[in-house]
């Protein structure tokens, strides 16, 4: 599982790596919860564009936005057949830009954090899916959900799953829905996981509980 991660990296580095037309200037996030607005690329023909949706995905088939806890990850294994992301995969996959993920080792009441990030301290890009809700009373939200794989082998000592990567030189392939069938996209960015990951463990902060999921409407994603 991927339920927080840090977004810390200067806006124009991120925009380096990702390519998106927008110049947003935006401050470091070192906890992104489940919940709050994400910030997401995603492609509209060979442009891409940087906008916030909610990180807790919500089928565009869902008569409500259920309460509790937001589905945040989405399994490799099963969500090419799975109904709630089987056609967002193969019509909406966007990434999810991030330099550090946590994840958790140890007993419950004792368990060590760890942060999780490239050797350089370089941005990247977790696979995610995206969808477009509409509410009954016209209310429209866009979320999304982090793809999830099994554990590589070092990581596997702290936890048995991890947010899949993209590697660079697959970020055209994975955003062209269109032109390369989902599974293509996801087979390939699954053989070539980063090998440059390193694991430290870390005191976390003391975080503010998670805001309330929110509904956006058309054009008011900019939230930074």
């Amino acid at each position: 599982m991927c339920n927080l991660y840090k977004l810390s990296v200067r806006p124009d580095h991120l925009r380096e790596l990702l390519l998106y037309v927008e110049e947003h200037d935006f401050p470091p996030r070192p906890y992104v919860s489940p919940g709050s607005p994400i910030a997401i690329v995603r492609a509209a023909g060979d442009v891409r564009h940087l906008v916030l949706v909610r990180w807790g995905f919500v089928p565009s088939w869902a008569k409500e936005v259920a309460p509790g806890k937001p589905l945040t990850n989405a399994r490799a294994e099963t969500i090419l057949d799975k109904a709630s992301f089987k056609n967002a995969i193969r019509r909406r996959r966007c990434l999810i830009p991030a330099d550090g993920f946590y994840e958790w080792s140890g007993a419950e009441g004792r368990k060590q954090a760890h942060h999780i990030a490239r050797a350089d301290g370089g941005p990247f890009a977790f696979a995610g899916i995206w969808e477009h809700w509409l509410g009954p009373d016209g209310s429209e939200l866009e979320t999304a959900a982090i793809v999830t794989t099994e554990a590589s082998a070092e990581l596997a000592r702290i936890h048995h799953r991890m947010p899949v990567i993209v590697a660079p030189h697959l970020h055209a392939q994975w955003l062209a829905n269109e032109q390369v069938e989902a599974g293509k996209a996801l087979a390939q960015v699954l053989a070539h996981p980063d090998q440059t990951l390193v694991i430290e463990p870390v005191e976390l902060e003391r975080r503010a509980a998670p805001p309330k999921p929110v509904r956006q409407e058309p054009g008011q994603l900019n939230l930074f």
